[in-house]
């Protein structure tokens, strides 16, 4: 099952008074002239003499232009600042994430930004995220939040020896429409993943080919094979 495209949306970054309701109108402001809240982030909080706590966020709306955001949330009383940004998925684009450890991690990652860069000077935009981990928890817990990350296109496993719960991570991220690429590795997760390959550097590429636009690559035909 595919994982569906979102539409898109528009960023703008607002300063305003921190109090308790104030993200709750931002909130219904935004739904009043039929926008969708999509995210939304704290940046960064200050305190300025005059005019008490403030707070930094960054918005993410469906559904409206940037004039028509900044319109509606202009008049607030709690605002003190609003201007226009770039939504990531214009920034960073699609994402790519790789989780392993030891030099398997590095030659993947290696792969993946080279074939990153292939795309990117074609026009895509697709970014690779690592983080190198070891134990069996930790890489679960990674392989699960895969699940809850912006933008995250595809999975990609790098390490000597991965089974157990993290199998059972990678059934249920799969079962939200999320790729995953792992090494011929020893465990489960072969038994289990979309696509195996043996040279971390391949995998890395074949992942992000995977997900690019401009490349004619698809998991889904690639199903249960090695290579």
């Amino acid at each position: 099952m595919p994982r569906p495209e979102h539409a898109p949306t528009v960023a703008v970054r607002l300063d305003f008074a921190d109090r308790p309701a104030a993200i709750g109108q931002i909130a219904a402001q935004v739904a009043a002239a039929g926008g969708t809240v999509r995210t939304l982030s704290t940046v960064r909080r200050w305190a300025e003499a005059e005019a008490g706590p403030l707070v930094e966020i960054e918005l993410e709306v469906e559904g409206l232009t940037e004039e028509e955001v900044t319109g509606v949330l202009d008049h607030m009383p709690a605002l003190r600042g609003c201007r226009k940004t770039k939504a990531l998925d214009k920034v960073f684009g699609k994402r790519l994430i790789v989780v392993g450890g030891g030099a398997q991690i590095a030659q993947a990652v290696l792969g993946a930004v080279s074939e990153a860069d292939r795309h990117n000077i074609r026009g895509e935009k697709i970014s690779v995220d690592t983080i190198p981990l070891v134990g069996e928890e930790n890489l679960a817990a990674a392989v699960r939040a895969v699940a809850d990350l912006d933008r995250a296109r595809a999975l990609l496993l790098a390490g000597s020896i991965m089974g157990g719960d993290i199998t059972r991570a990678v059934r249920e991220i799969q079962a939200l429409g999320i790729p995953v690429v792992a090494l011929n590795m020893v465990g489960s997760v072969t038994d289990v993943a979309d696509l195996v390959v043996t040279d971390p550097v391949q995998a890395g590429t074949m992942a992000v080919m995977g997900i690019a636009d401009t490349a004619k690559f698809d998991f889904a035909r690639q199903k249960g094979r090695r290579y």
